[in-house]
């Protein structure tokens, strides 16, 4: 097969996103109105549903509207399908979710963040290894490529798609690959957002030890988010935080894996010494996080008052609202089934070997060694 009609079949294999990108304001403009109405149409929904049940005296559960917001854009996209006029515009919900993340920032002192930081650090370290080592062995098992192996291992033990991406030109992984592990971590996401809540109130977590199973387990950042807030507001602010504890890591572990390939020579050498590295580092650093400090070093040292902290708030629930919108609006499931099953199973058996992990890390640091807050 010659170069070009290699290059030719890599382009097509691009993920979908690539092609929605748009350097004109107003073609943003359809989808983010529609990232509104499905958010307050959510919202709605959830106040209709409890006027409902009580006029009628129904004993129903609290649907939130984030469970709403995310059904609606499911049914929208799985049903009549998204036209690609609204595409550009429903895929800024990831920046929406990391201005929400910053501006939840003020929710938060920097003494609790550097105390739930350093609790979930070694339980997130934990995971990585556990994980990262279980879903190479199964993906070589199953028959996969060493690098379709190593896209699904970095993004179940750490951030998911955005950690995909950033592996993507590392490690030289091929654009099948890369669209085959994005389809298998999104499906993940959508089995982790539905499964995880119930799951927690069988077990009776608290919120705290929920958020923290949610902000380990669950893999893309926005799924973590919306996972964490339908259980409740606590959870959610707490698998924020530790996600975003996570996120911080896609550098190092996606330096790590360059490292490995780039000594089979299958991938693009890094400069040797200290500086490299750390440029490299940074390079993948996902630099909402530090907004997120700054806003939280800013509330902790009391610049803001109690009429900007609640402004702030409010921005990170609007933020959050079209972030939960832009989930099932993104969420195409049968393009997710036309991935195939090899990867799909492989991923599969990460989320839970990762879920179980956690959850047992998150019940031993809890409940028997007492760490955090258990409320």
């Amino acid at each position: 097969m010659s170069t070009l009609s290699v290059d030719a079949r890599e382009a097509e294999e691009e993920p979908a996103e690539a092609a929605f990108t748009s350097q004109r304001p107003l073609d943003y403009v359809p989808g983010i109105l529609l990232l509104i109405g499905v958010g307050v149409l959510g919202k709605y929904a959830q106040i209709w549903w409890n006027a409902t049940a009580k006029h009628h005296h129904w004993t129903v559960p609290d649907i939130e509207y984030v469970l709403w917001a995310i059904v609606i854009g499911l049914l929208i996209t799985n049903t009549v399908g998204l036209h690609r006029i609204f595409r550009p515009g429903v895929l800024t919900y990831q920046f929406w979710l990391k201005v929400g993340i910053v501006a939840l920032g003020s929710r938060f002192v920097l003494g609790d963040i550097a105390k739930l930081g350093a609790t979930s650090l070694v339980q997130i370290l934990v995971d990585m290894a556990v994980a990262g080592t279980i879903i190479l062995v199964v993906a070589r098992a199953f028959g996969l490529s060493g690098k379709l192996g190593s896209l699904l291992a970095i993004g179940t033990s750490i951030c998911g798609v955005s950690a995909i991406v950033a592996a993507k030109g590392a490690i030289r992984a091929r654009n099948a690959d890369v669209s085959y592990a994005i389809a298998a971590i999104l499906a993940l996401g959508a089995v982790g957002l539905f499964a995880l809540p119930p799951l927690g109130h069988l077990f009776g977590l608290t919120n705290y030890e929920f958020g923290l199973w949610a902000g380990l387990a669950v893999d893309n950042t926005a799924e973590t988010t919306a996972t964490g807030y339908l259980f409740s507001d606590h959870a959610g602010k707490i698998a924020v935080l530790v996600k975003s504890t996570r996120n911080a890591l896609i550098g190092f572990v996606v330096l790590g894996f360059a490292l490995y390939w780039a000594a089979r020579g299958q991938a693009d050498a890094i400069a040797p010494g200290a500086r490299a590295k750390a440029a490299f580092v940074w390079a993948k650093f996902p630099k909402f996080v530090l907004g997120f400090l700054a806003v939280s070093a800013i509330a902790t040292a009391h610049w803001l008052s109690k009429g900007q902290t609640a402004n702030l708030a409010n921005v990170s629930k609007w933020a959050f609202l079209l972030t939960f919108a832009g989930v099932g609006l993104t969420t195409d499931i049968r393009q997710i089934a036309r991935t195939g099953w090899r990867p799909l199973v492989v991923a599969v058996i990460g989320l839970t070997v990762v879920a179980s992990v956690s959850l047992g890390l998150v019940l031993l640091t809890s409940r028997v060694f007492h760490w955090g807050v258990t409320t």
